[in-house]
């Protein structure tokens, strides 16, 4: 065994598992939304059903990920950190995108930058970063 997947629950610092958290939550908005698009697509206008079949089979990928680095995170394991400083990252012109549109999609952009900032803050904390690279 590495000591990569034998680290305790009890020494992993507060911002790893804050950003696995916020990782995972992330994943897991991604995959309801895919999961959504797969079901609106069989009940709704059957013109649009193969492009929203194929757009809810790529976000539920896209999930995936993120769900798979947060776990990743929690185990101690490095590789969760880049793709979860990338979900983290790409949250970032989400949010200005949305924040564009006004509305309840600008408060909504704001939560999905605070989530963004806050998890790269805690994935680049110098804690964080011991425990995973030594």
């Amino acid at each position: 065994m590495t000591a990569e997947s034998t680290t305790p629950a009890a020494t992993r610092p507060t911002p790893l598992l804050a950003g696995a958290a916020i990782t995972a939550l992330e994943g897991a908005a991604l995959a309801g939304w895919g999961l959504y698009d797969l079901v609106a697509g069989l009940f709704g206008d059957s013109a649009a059903l193969g492009r929203s079949e194929m757009g809810g089979g790529v976000l539920l990928l896209m999930g995936l990920l993120p769900l798979l680095a947060g776990r990743a995170l929690l185990k101690a394991r490095r590789w969760g950190r880049t793709p979860a400083l990338l979900t983290n990252s790409i949250c970032l012109p989400v949010a200005y995108y949305m924040w564009q549109a006004g509305g309840v999609a600008a408060g909504a952009g704001v939560v999905v930058a605070l989530l963004g900032v806050a998890g790269i803050v805690t994935l680049l904390n110098p804690k964080v970063t011991t425990l995973l690279y030594g």
